[in-house]
């Protein structure tokens, strides 16, 4: 929003300014009125017609008041959680007389539904804001203490990063940092801890945190959408775009955060339209900030344990024990990463042991040696990632050829970089550490040699199993990936009923769809994935339109 006594905000044309004042409401503001404050969830964008407004971070237990900044006139107060329901961190309070334009959250809706133009300005300037805020004072509104070598503390940090919260990370394993936070009202005990508008949050957790911020599903929630979508990887993102830009109220749920097994991608290589490539990481925020832009409610972590049909809204139960009634639900839950079974091995992970190799764990172990398990693209693109980052790679591949599952691309890089070494024909037999992960033993499959590493950090990419242990009695094959559409065999008589064969991506209840890696014969690649949850859409609206199916 710009330094203080500045304004930052692109100024909207004469005709854009006339259109948007179209969507509020007119109001007089005297100095000292609060237009909104941190902690307000839906509050209102507010357009400054004349006068002036300062935002302003609230004082902290530490720190006084910190005027972030003023706006005057053909400007307008809001942050990017407008869109997603976040709470408030920052306050707007007049400090000169003058008068403003509140547009609700449904006008707001409305407005960039309806302006394509206006639409566009509004969501380059809150992004805009949300990346100025978080290099800014602002950021002090939420701070993350714990161990860059806790599992729990890397959880929560992972999460704030994904849900790109304005946040500051603090590593209490710097002296400086634990000298500067110890008169701060915390023990080690405590830790992680979040620091929330100043007030402290002990071992805090993704969904206490989501819970304070206005992030997790709520009561005021609870009505009946035209479209849920469980599972926020790219099919999830582009089912939830898709259907919400085609009008439908949809919800999009992940038990983590956005962005589903690509996140752990260091660099997207063949997806179209990036001739350089893309990391996961971009493509999610993306995909994420496209999602709000069409009215998606993102909630997470909030992760769905039993799904029930019936002739009305289907029931979307939570672990929380709320009830999401929907019209219909597209499950792209993905699936869940394997482990080797080790000596240590839980214990390690989040300490030392990774199943991504995106931004936050390429920092943690920048210039050390690391091990990369696995043999197809994943694990390829991991290790160059770590190498590109001064990292010594160590890839192990069960199998003899490197060639096998890998693309060509790939093989070619690694054998031609200096910092990878290849252990084909080899698998991880041992961990050895302390509280984090110090050492991994090496052992070839024939048996003729042991091999111990010094490492920094283990990243393990050796597949992964359908996320449907929740999904009760639907149809399935032997590894338990969802039939869909012509694989469907057992029509029951609520198919017998509708009178209709299941749809493309439609699974064997009527109304719920599958799309990306937990259906049966997906092809797990991201393009592919996205492609299947837009095409599930064109079915939830045939589905919808036979049923008649109303909330």
């Amino acid at each position: 929003m710009g330094a203080p006594g500045t304004r930052k905000t692109p100024e909207p044309t004469d005709d854009q300014w006339r259109r948007m004042l179209r969507y509020g409401t007119a109001t007089r503001a005297e100095p000292g009125d609060v237009l909104f404050a941190a902690g307000d969830r839906w509050y209102d964008l507010v357009l400054v017609e004349s006068g002036a407004v300062d935002i302003v971070r609230e004082p902290l237990k530490w720190i006084e008041e910190t005027r972030i900044a003023t706006l005057g006139p053909r400007s307008f107060a809001g942050e990017l959680g407008l869109l997603n329901g976040q709470r408030a961190f920052l306050t707007a309070r007049v400090s000169e007389p003058g008068l403003v334009h509140r547009i609700d959250h449904a006008s707001l809706q409305r407005m960039m539904a309806e302006d394509d133009e206006l639409c566009d300005l509004m969501l380059r300037t809150l992004w805009a804001r949300r990346e100025q805020l978080r290099r800014g004072p602002a950021a002090w509104t939420l701070k993350i203490i714990g161990s860059g070598r806790s599992r729990d503390a890397v959880a929560l940090r992972r999460y704030a990063e994904r849900l790109d919260l304005v946040h500051t990370w603090a590593d209490i394993d710097d002296p400086e940092v634990a000298t500067a936070y110890a008169n701060h009202g915390f023990s080690t005990d405590d830790l992680p801890v979040a620091i929330v508008q100043g007030e402290n949050l002990p071992n805090a957790t993704p969904g206490e945190l989501a819970e304070l911020l206005g992030l997790a599903y709520a009561a005021e929630d609870d009505a009946t959408v035209d479209l849920a979508v469980v599972g926020a990887g790219p099919a999830g993102l582009a089912a939830a775009i898709y259907g919400a830009s085609e009008g439908l109220q949809t919800v999009l749920l992940d038990a983590v955060a956005p962005g589903g097994q690509s996140s752990a991608t260091s660099r997207i290589e063949n997806y179209l339209g990036f001739p350089f490539g893309v990391s996961g990481d971009d493509l999610t925020a993306q995909a994420s900030l496209q999602a709000i832009k069409f009215g998606v409610h993102v909630i997470a972590p909030c992760e769905a344990v039993r799904l029930d049909p019936g002739t009305g809204p289907l029931e979307l139960t939570l672990a929380d024990g709320a009830v999401v009634h929907a019209r219909a639900v597209v499950v792209t839950t993905g699936v869940a990463y394997r482990s080797l079974d080790l000596d240590r091995w839980k214990e390690f992970e989040g300490a030392g042991i990774h199943y991504a190799a995106s931004t936050l764990e390429l920092r943690q172990v920048a210039g050390g040696e690391v091990v990369v398990v696995g043999g197809a693209n994943s694990a390829g693109q991991a290790a160059v990632a770590l190498a590109a980052s001064g990292c010594r790679v160590h890839l192990v591949v069960r199998a003899d050829d490197l060639g096998r599952q890998m693309s060509s691309y790939l093989v070619d890089r690694i054998t031609e970089d200096v910092r990878i070494d290849v252990h084909t024909g080899t698998q991880v037999t041992a961990l050895d550490g302390g509280d984090v992960l110090e050492r991994v033993t090496l052992s070839s499959q024939g048996g003729t040699g042991e091999q111990a590493i010094e490492c920094r950090g283990l990243f393990c990419f050796i597949g992964a199993e359908p996320a449907t242990d929740w999904l009760g009695e639907f149809e399935r094959d032997d590894d338990g990936f969802l039939h869909t559409g012509a694989d469907v065999v057992g029509l029951g008589e609520a198919w017998r009923d509708l009178g209709r064969m299941p749809l493309p991506f439609e699974t064997s209840v009527p109304r719920v769809f599958a799309a990306g890696d937990v259906r049966r014969g997906s092809m797990k690649r991201v393009a592919a994935a996205v492609g299947e949850g837009s095409s599930a859409v064109a079915s939830v609206h045939r589905a919808l339109a036979a049923a008649e199916v109303f909330a």
